[in-house]
């Protein structure tokens, strides 16, 4: 029996099976189909590098954010949950420093890891994400070395659930499982992968989409301080309340949407700046309104806007939270229809230009079969991508029948929320 043969063999011991239940869901059909899955994995690493030592398997989740929608950025309150959707990777240490990575769907890539420096060439890819957890590894005193990788995920790019956030995540937990401990705190996990996106990709995100992967479950966090955010676990099941949750990828082209993406952290540091602070958190509403004449000769209306938007959504998301430890679930939808409104019409992350309103479509769609009865919003950046929708269990056949007439086969994804962060399995 080879090496390989061996470890397909493995995921079927109760512990493991007990594991992939505990990531994915517990009925036999969903772990069934993680181990064909994980066999499959295990086969094309083989084949790809031969029968080898020390091969590990690695996982990190895709994020659904439900409150605070676009607050991290300047140092505010979110509420956010790991997906059982996630980025998986087979791999195994090299004696270089090369990095030979594959990736369902997409070019073999190698990096070597000798030079972890940006590369302005680099922006935008997957090549430099490796380089830039390596380099955020190495600069937090972690060793670093190449692996040879095999990759597959069910976060698909586009889809709103943070696919660049699990590729990151899942690097972390590489380099932390092949070369040290696999003890990495999970805000340090999102601090280096947030660092690599803003820096060596060159996206200006915030931290939530990090924080959210790496943490596992269903957590809050408050970035009040930055470099140590808090963050509180919470216990909620939804689908025992009779909801699921439901994101519908719309099928808007994010093509040059980060000038729009960074327009929004821009614009409220202007508003900020206008009012004598570096970020919105600790600005009031009344702050906003008797300062409006003067606000309105520096900064512009949207920037406004979106300050004003900053500030209720900031104070939301305790209300959200207290909500659910409240079990006062007909309140929290109703905040989570509040949040959503407020992106529409302050925060303005609906759509970038007039000739794509799928977005605004979903939402109509879902107001027009959920108000009284769910909840909606837009989910993550915005302007293309995906909404948020809490279905009562009765309605999300139909409801997604018909998201799916409008926006293609496959548009939305039905999710549990996963009790854990990075992960791996060891043979």
């Amino acid at each position: 029996m080879t090496l390989s043969e061996k470890r397909i063999c493995m995921l079927s011991t109760p512990e493991t099976e007990a594991h992939l239940a505990d990531l994915y869901g517990k009925d036999d059909g969903t772990v069934r189909r993680q181990k064909e899955r994980y066999a499959a994995l295990i086969r094309r690493h083989a084949e790809t590098f031969g029968e080898k030592e020390g091969v590990e398997l690695f996982s990190a989740p895709g994020r659904t954010e439900i409150g605070g929608n676009h607050t991290d950025h300047n140092r505010g309150r979110v509420l956010a949950a790991s997906v059982n959707l996630d980025t998986l990777c087979a791999a195994s240490p090299r004696e270089d420093m090369a990095v030979h990575f594959h990736s369902e769907g997409y070019p073999a890539l190698t990096v070597d890891l000798n030079d972890t420096d940006p590369r302005k060439e680099e922006e935008g890819t997957t090549a430099s994400l490796i380089r830039g957890v390596a380099d955020g590894m190495k600069r937090a005193g972690y060793r670093i070395g190449g692996f040879d990788a095999c990759v597959t995920s069910t976060v698909a790019s586009g889809s709103g659930l943070s696919s660049s956030a699990a590729l990151e995540v899942m690097l972390t937990a590489v380099l932390d499982g092949l070369y040290n401990r696999f003890d990495m705190p999970f805000t340090e996990r999102a601090q280096i992968s947030r660092r690599a996106e803003n820096l060596h990709f060159g996206k200006p995100s915030g931290l939530l989409d990090q924080m959210a992967s790496a943490a596992g479950g269903l957590v809050t966090v408050d970035f009040a301080d930055e470099k140590n955010p808090r963050v509180e676990a919470l216990q909620y099941d939804f689908a025992k309340k009779g909801y699921a949750l439901v994101v519908v990828a719309t099928g808007g082209s994010h093509a040059d949407l980060t000038p729009h993406y960074a327009a929004v952290p821009k614009e409220m540091r202007e508003t900020a700046a206008a009012m004598g602070q570096e970020v919105m958190r600790g600005i009031t509403a009344d702050a906003l309104l008797d300062r409006m004449a003067d606000l309105r000769k520096k900064v512009s209306d949207r920037a406004i806007l979106r300050g004003f938007h900053f500030v209720a959504e900031n104070d939301r998301v305790p209300e959200q939270v207290r909500a659910l430890k409240e079990d006062r679930i007909r309140d929290f939808l109703d905040l989570i229809v509040d949040s959503g409104r407020s992106s529409y019409m302050y925060l303005q992350n609906i759509y970038a230009s007039n000739e794509d309103q799928s977005l605004s479509l979903a939402l109509c769609m879902a107001e027009t079969m959920l108000k009284g009865k769910g909840g909606w919003r837009i989910h993550g950046g915005g302007f293309a991508g995906t909404t948020l929708n809490f279905v009562p269990l009765d309605m999300v056949n139909r409801f997604v029948s018909r998201m799916e007439a409008a926006f293609g086969e496959g548009a939305c994804h039905v999710l549990n929320i996963r009790p854990a962060g990075a992960d791996r399995i060891r043979f």
